[in-house]
């Protein structure tokens, strides 16, 4: 499907911008999840000075992914072509996504 020799190929984007929206829907359930969950761990058997601490620390991770989460959302919602997720963004989501990680394996050793 062209427009025309100078416009070059016309984007279908169909939808493709609908399933990834409910992919970062369906991401965030799963980070908060984690998140649920490693504060409950760290709450288990009495609270610990090193419990509170990365259970907060996971707290503000969780929080950290679900503002980008949010930001990816909104612009996925914004336009009928909505812009390619920036090196940047992609960066922090998985970092914090690792870092998540990371904390709920600590708080189970």
């Amino acid at each position: 499907m062209t427009a025309g020799p100078a416009a070059g190929p016309v984007r279908d984007p169909g939808l493709q911008p609908e399933r990834t929206r409910l992919a970062w829907r369906r991401t965030t359930l799963a980070a908060t999840v984690a998140a649920v969950l490693a504060a409950k761990s760290a709450l288990r058997g009495g609270v610990s000075v090193t419990g509170a601490v990365v259970g907060a620390l996971c707290c503000v991770l969780w929080l950290g992914f679900l503002a980008l989460a949010h930001h990816r959302i909104r612009l996925l919602t914004a336009s009928a072509e909505p812009r390619a997720l920036t090196p940047r963004h992609a960066t922090a989501a998985a970092l914090v996504t690792v870092a998540l990680a990371v904390c709920g394996a600590g708080l189970l050793l």
